[in-house]
This record gives structure tokens, C-alpha cells and sequence, in this order.
């Protein structure tokens, strides 16, 4: 088998809804992001608790530097990109695009949060809406053909999320992600680079206006 040379991914400064929706931008972490980021994740520990994955194997965990550099490293592999989502002018989450492969595959998980006191807004499609046109259709980004979402069943949230974006639902992958202590099941969706060629964030206003 050949294999794909990797591609470096080069990160955006800034990516930003269109006009007209709603008015967030993600853009990469940096060190100096620590006090506020730390402020959010703190704020909305009980929140977010029950749908964080883990390491089974308990890895040591790294500083806020260490962290940083790490995506660095994951962006110079081609391995990996995180955002901060940004709304009114603060941080309210984190999206990213990760386990990346090429070749005949093409493809990437996302993962993302939103802070408690930012729901409601239609943050989070967009924010995945905005990731996906990058990832997927712009000349500058990795150019994968498929991106998927991991939803554990009982996340109601994130499967309206799924659902607004008109994702593919490809089914039930039986103990698929390491949540709270076990294996559990996720509800796994799909979008790719043929699904939207207007862009997922157009599309995604367009539906709003119909609803």
C-alpha cells in the first residue's frame, strides 16, 4: 500500500459566520487564551462532565503550555486542528477536528463544546457548519472528503445539532468512545465535501430561514 504523503495544516486566523447568522468566529488557541479558557471550563465543569471522553489508559496530563504546543505539533502532522469559539467577543467553546487520515480515506472526527450560559443561539451548528466548510471545501484546508460526529444517545443537544446540520446518520457503533469510566455507544453522523457545494454554513442559514 502507498501511502499518502502527510500535509501540514496551515491554521486560519480567524473563521467567521457569514453575515446575517449568528455572529460567531473560531479561531486557534494560543497561551495567553489560559485565564479565560480556564475561567470557562471551570465555570462549566458539571456541565460538560457527563459527555467528556477520556483516556483509559490515564495518561499523564500536560500543562496549558504543554497543551498548546501539542496542537502545534498535531497542525505540523496534519493530525489535528482546535478552535476556540468566540461570540461576543469572549469564549464560550471549543471545536476541533481530529484523528485525521488521507489517502483513500480522507476523513475526521470533530468534537466540541459550548458553555451553559451560551446555548440557545444556534452556536454550536454553526460553529461545526464553519469547521466543516474549512475542512472540507476550502482550497486552504486538509480537503478531507468526510468528517463524522460521535453522539453519545442521550445527548439530546447534540443530536438536534446533527439533525439542523443535515448530517448523514450512519447508525449505532456499539462501545465506541471512552466516556465517564466505560466504553459506551454513540450515535455516529457524518457530513461530506458533496453534501453542501453552496457550504454547510449557507446551508445551515438557509434551513433556519425555512423554520
Amino acid at each position: 500500500m502507498v501511502h499518502a504523503p502527510v500535509r501540514p495544516i496551515v491554521m486560519p486566523s480567524v473563521l467567521a459566520a457569514p453575515p446575517g447568522a449568528v455572529g460567531i468566529t473560531l479561531r486557534p488557541m494560543s497561551d495567553r487564551d489560559l485565564p479565560e479558557w480556564n475561567a470557562v471550563r471551570q465555570g462549566n465543569r458539571e456541565w460538560l462532565e457527563p459527555w467528556e471522553s477520556g483516556d483509559p489508559e490515564r495518561a499523564a496530563g500536560m500543562t496549558f503550555a504543554e497543551w498548546i504546543e501539542r496542537q502545534r505539533q498535531d497542525e505540523r502532522q496534519g493530525a489535528a486542528a482546535q478552535f476556540l469559539i468566540e461570540y461576543q467577543m469572549r469564549i464560550v467553546g471549543q471545536i476541533s477536528v481530529g484523528a485525521i487520515s488521507y489517502g483513500a480515506m480522507r476523513s475526521g472526527i470533530v468534537g466540541y463544546w459550548v458553555s451553559r450560559d451560551a446555548i440557545g443561539h444556534g452556536i454550536a451548528p454553526m460553529a461545526v457548519a464553519l469547521l466543516a466548510d474549512w475542512a472540507l471545501l476550502d482550497e486552504a484546508g486538509p480537503r478531507l472528503h468526510r468528517i463524522e460526529i460521535a453522539i453519545l444517545p442521550e445527548n439530546r443537544r447534540s443530536l438536534r445539532v446533527a439533525q439542523k446540520l443535515e448530517s448523514h446518520h450512519e447508525g449505532l457503533r456499539t462501545k465506541y468512545m471512552f466516556v465517564r469510566g466505560a466504553w459506551r455507544d454513540h450515535e455516529t453522523y457524518s457530513l461530506l465535501a458533496d453534501d453542501a457545494p453552496e457550504g454547510f454554513a449557507v446551508r445551515l442559514m438557509r434551513r433556519h430561514a425555512r423554520e
